[in-house]
């Protein structure tokens, strides 16, 4: 039985189908309150995950991704603007928005005196850090809070990762190594853009390389340190992408191309590792081996010596030992 995931799940009377973004997120048309866009966001997520599991899993997964642009769009005020002139808002021309920096925000909002944002301020200069780092350090307010406050001293859209179930086919086309050196998380096209949740202020190298691999532009949201490294995690967890792209950046087409030619899987597991995890493998493999030539006396002493009576109380020592060190310096050292 096919359903009306806009009106049986949403309520949303019948209309112009997809609605648009207000209508979706069952806000009122041209809607500014950033707070109440994220509540209903927050609301209509999770009123449609409860579908997620059953015989709409499909139709539950496609409106959640519509939820998101939605809010991703109405978050970001540059989009919004635009979006909201192509439905027939007329805007003031005097004056533009002015974008509060983190500083002024965190005072605006309550979160912190004038003298305790110098404080911060000096404190982040004294150890290196950022001042939204500085803030939650000194527990002037917590994380997800600071990183709100960043996210609008970018003019980008703050989201939370865990209201978010990224494409898996935008996730395929890049290695975990990627993800994890730029602490970011590709999330899924939205007019042929590619929206991507980072810690912190994209690079140009980053944009660079999202833009050959997928073959559109990247844009960011930004989400806080802790979640984006939980998501990678999550989805890039070992062995869960094996067929991902490899380190160099390469368009989406001669990924595909290039398939036949792809190495096996183990070698190319083991090229998505990072630094500490190769680093930490070969430190499993030195042990193993010293435990496969202690292994092997005690198999010569307490067996071959005590239980067979031989003479030869170096045989495991000299056959089994060499081979079972042999292995484990193939599989865990050798790069």
């Amino acid at each position: 039985m096919a359903v009306d995931v806009y009106k049986d799940w949403l309520g949303i009377p019948d209309g112009p189908k997809p609605p648009d973004h207000y209508a979706l997120l069952r806000l009122v048309q041209f809607e500014d309150d950033v707070e109440k866009i994220s509540k209903n966001y927050t609301r209509l997520n999770a009123h449609v995950r409860k579908y997620a599991g059953g015989q709409y899993s499909n139709e539950s997964q496609n409106l959640l991704n519509e939820l998101a642009r939605a809010m991703l769009c109405l978050k970001d005020l540059g989009r919004k603007k635009e979006y909201d002139a192509s439905l027939g808002r007329e805007f003031d021309e005097s004056g533009g928005a002015v974008v509060a920096t983190l500083a002024d925000w965190i005072v605006d909002e309550g979160h912190a005196t004038s003298d305790q944002r110098d404080e911060a301020e000096s404190f982040a200069d004294a150890r290196g850090l950022s001042l939204r780092d500085a803030v939650v350090q000194m527990k002037l307010t917590d994380i997800e809070t600071a990183t709100q406050g960043y996210a609008l001293e970018l003019g980008r859209p703050y989201v939370n990762l865990a209201e978010m179930i990224p494409d898996d086919s935008v996730l395929d086309l890049i290695p975990r190594n990627v993800v994890k050196r730029h602490q970011c998380l590709p999330l899924f096209a939205d007019d042929d853009v590619l929206l991507v949740a980072c810690a912190y202020e994209p690079s140009p190298d980053l944009e660079e390389d999202m833009q050959l691999r997928y073959g559109m532009p990247m844009r960011a949201v930004i989400a806080t340190p802790l979640s984006v490294n939980q998501a990678i995690a999550q989805y890039f967890a070992p062995g869960m992408r094996d067929e991902a792209a490899g380190d160099q950046a390469a368009p989406a087409s001669k990924q595909k191309n290039s398939s036949k030619k792809a190495a096996p899987k183990k070698k190319q597991a083991a090229s998505q590792m990072t630094a500490d995890e190769l680093q930490q493998r070969k430190l499993l493999g030195v042990i193993l081996i010293c435990w496969s030539v202690i292994g092997s006396a005690a198999l010569d002493y307490f067996v071959v010596t005590k239980v067979l009576g031989w003479n030869s109380s170096y045989l495991a020592l000299l056959t089994v030992a060499p081979v079972l060190s042999f292995f484990i310096w193939a599989s865990h050292i050798k790069k």
